[in-house]
């Protein structure tokens, strides 16, 4: 596979382009589209997932936009050095019983010489939230 640019080592500028390229295709919810931009035996920890390879990536996403309907993300650069970026994200999405949720977390990113994600590590939280947005206690 050719290189995907931006490339490491990031600076700020590159970093940014790297989280925003990633918020973009996210938000198309197209597993195919989005495991185009990790390596072949690319390593993820989402929640309490463990998934090893492309393959699992694109079966892991489309489950993952099955359950969680309207999807719709927005990334935040963290921090970044030599090949490696740190981002902060939201999401919200509803079920398909119609419950609305916002989604919280961090992610650490490691990337290949050719700019493809090598490792993604991901910590989330679920929040309910209402009509106006705002949080659903919980019982």
């Amino acid at each position: 596979m050719s290189p995907r640019p931006p490339v490491p080592p990031f600076t700020e500028e590159t970093a940014r382009q790297k989280v925003q390229a990633a918020e973009d295709a996210w938000n198309t919810r197209d597993p195919e589209r989005v495991a185009l931009a990790y390596t072949e035996d690319t390593e993820w920890r989402n929640r309490d997932v463990f998934l090893q390879g492309r393959a699992q990536v694109v079966e892991f996403l489309r489950a993952k936009w099955e359950r969680e309907v309207d999807y719709r993300l927005r990334k935040e650069l963290w921090a970044y050095t030599g090949a490696r970026i740190s981002v902060r994200f939201e999401y919200e999405w509803h079920d398909v019983d119609g419950a609305w949720w916002r989604s919280y977390g961090n992610e650490q990113w490691e990337f290949a010489v050719d700019g493809l994600m090598r490792r993604r590590y991901a910590s989330i939280n679920d929040l309910r939230i209402g009509p106006d947005g705002l949080r659903i206690p919980r019982p």
